[in-house]
């Protein structure tokens, strides 16, 4: 039996992501997964990723990943296309609250498990939606 490849196993993991099936991406991280957002802010361990994983659905319940593009260089796969996702608020989603960007990943893998997923994105549209509604906003 042939293992994975590096892709494979990298679309395996976006699969998982757009399942929201956390048991699933964690199956697919080595015990010391590293995970970077693109704003550079590092998490590492898996423990801490599923609880990051099952907050971030929480969050935006209907958040999706679509590669458009996939590149392999023996261990490190590049990934490229669109994120998009609604910020629910008040158990609602509503269309004003949806985001897509382009975005890109990385994922370096280690015995056909993922090691360190990087996520490459100009978030500034999810920043403002959420800041907007932040219970936080003065009004």
């Amino acid at each position: 039996m042939t293992s994975p490849s590096s892709i494979d196993v990298a679309m395996a993991f976006v699969a998982r992501i757009n399942d929201h099936d956390v048991a699933g991406l964690v199956a697919l991280m080595t015990p010391g997964h590293k995970f970077t957002d693109s704003v550079g802010h590092v998490v590492a361990g898996r423990d801490k990723m599923k609880k990051g994983w099952t907050y971030y659905f929480q969050m935006f319940p209907d958040y999706a990943i679509e590669v458009t593009k996939a590149f392999a260089h023996a261990n490190v796969v590049a990934l490229f296309g669109q994120a998009r996702g609604t910020l629910v608020v008040n158990g609602k989603l509503a269309k004003e609250n949806l985001w897509e960007i382009p975005a890109a990943w990385k994922a370096v893998l280690e015995n056909s498990l993922i090691a360190d997923w990087q996520v490459y994105a100009d978030n500034e549209a999810v920043r403002k939606i959420m800041s907007a509604n932040s219970p936080l906003k003065s009004g």
